[in-house]
């Protein structure tokens, strides 16, 4: 007997492209953890202007093109249990919405098998008992922190971009970290959504795009949207062999373990100014990525996108702080007023496969708005933009 469909009773999977719109296939390692899946695919309308001798609409021929608008949100857990337990190691494959990221940069991951700590300082230097192997820019991670690399010293040894608040001692691991830099072009995923019963109507991006990425702390939970246009929305129901360069709809793979922790919204670090300084007085913020995508959709002969163009890279940091009179706080205000570039960094989570680090190598902060409606006051720097030379106004990295 057919019954409503309850929605917590689906599963989300996603996975790179090797060209759009030619569907990526899944296996049960590509679920990613997820809170909603909002998808709108619209006819584009054009208007009838022949003279039919009435004012009723007679309607539009088949055939015409498809605008298709996706947003995915989810949020931070535990990547490197899940990642291990089958299939490569994790530090080869990242978390499983690495896709995601991926597609918002552009740029190939950058893998790091881990090391061994040999000594570190205050001033945010780290040697390696043996060579590291690291890019300037990569992240590390150790003790359930998660910093990036600034500079290469020597093959063993590198200067961070802020210090560990826990100095790693001698002998102490460093773990593995997945990094995801920004690139020119832009990748497209592939992101299923399958329903329960198995006779539900099962749906399928494909050709996603992400045209703006959202990071969001400080809420009940560290949450990612991403949000975008997709080259078509297949579903069971109504597939045609050849869609997607599919000869049938795809079924779901066999469930595996899908075990995970989510990390608390109020969980991280914050690294802020010129010479980073530890914060502990941010009550909000969000970093945003913008790609500006343009479709290729324009052309004879079909009704679907070809081809995804990005435009000019818009990276902005939106944060909220409490007013204080410490050096720190008003050398934040002072660089607002100098237009002068400050760095910043987030780390959302503080334990070993929880944690993720967002870095932002120069910022020009607005100046804040004082907002004295509350007992205490509070600041909000609002869309201060990054700034760069190639590539590299922002690094996402996992640990």
């Amino acid at each position: 007997m057919s019954s409503y469909i309850s929605s917590n009773a689906n599963r989300f999977y996603t996975a790179l492209e090797s060209a759009y719109g030619s569907v990526a296939a899944v296996t049960s390692n590509n679920r990613i953890p997820a809170l909603k899946l909002a998808v709108e695919q619209q006819l584009e309308v054009t208007t009838r202007k022949d003279k039919t001798g009435s004012r009723t609409f007679p309607g539009l021929p088949s055939g015409g093109r498809l605008n298709t608008s996706f947003e995915l949100r989810t949020f931070l857990t535990s990547w490197q249990q899940a990642a291990a337990s089958s299939g490569p190691s994790p530090e080869t494959t990242g978390p499983a919405y690495g896709p995601l990221f991926q597609a918002a940069l552009g740029g190939t991951p950058l893998a790091f098998a881990g090391g061994t700590v040999a000594s570190s300082t205050a001033a945010g230097s780290l040697v390696f008992q043996a060579a590291h192997g690291l890019a300037a820019g990569q992240a590390v991670s150790c003790g359930g922190e998660i910093r990036f690399v600034a500079a290469i010293v020597n093959t063993t040894a590198v200067q961070l971009n802020a210090p560990f608040a826990a100095l790693p001692a001698a002998g102490a691991a460093v773990a593995p970290t997945v990094t995801y830099v920004p690139a020119s072009e832009l990748p497209s995923v592939s992101v299923y959504d399958y329903w329960s019963p198995s006779t539900a109507a099962q749906r399928l991006l494909s050709g996603a795009a992400i045209d703006q990425m959202d990071i969001l702390l400080n809420g009940d939970y560290q949450e990612f949207r991403f949000s975008g246009m997709a080259q078509d929305l297949l579903d069971k129901a109504s597939f045609a062999s050849g869609q997607g360069s599919l000869p049938a709809f795809p079924a779901e793979p066999a469930l595996g373990a899908f075990d995970y922790s989510i990390v608390p919204g109020n969980m991280g670090e914050a690294w802020l100014g010129a010479s980073p300084t530890q914060f502990f007085t941010i009550t909000g913020g969000t970093v945003t990525l913008k790609n500006a995508l343009a479709t290729r959709s324009k052309e004879f002969g079909t009704n679907l996108p070809q081809a995804i163009a990005p435009g000019p890279r818009t990276v902005t940091a939106a944060f909220e702080l409490y007013g204080m009179d410490d050096p720190a706080t008003l050398a934040l205000y002072q660089a607002a007023r100098q237009q002068s570039p400050i760095s910043v960094m987030f780390q959302l989570g503080q334990a070993q496969g929880l944690v993720m680090g967002v870095n932002l190598n120069s910022v020009i902060p607005e100046v804040p708005e004082f907002d004295d409606g509350q007992n205490r006051m509070q600041w909000k720097f609002r869309g201060s933009r990054a700034q760069g030379t190639v590539d590299d106004e922002i690094t996402v990295a996992f640990g």
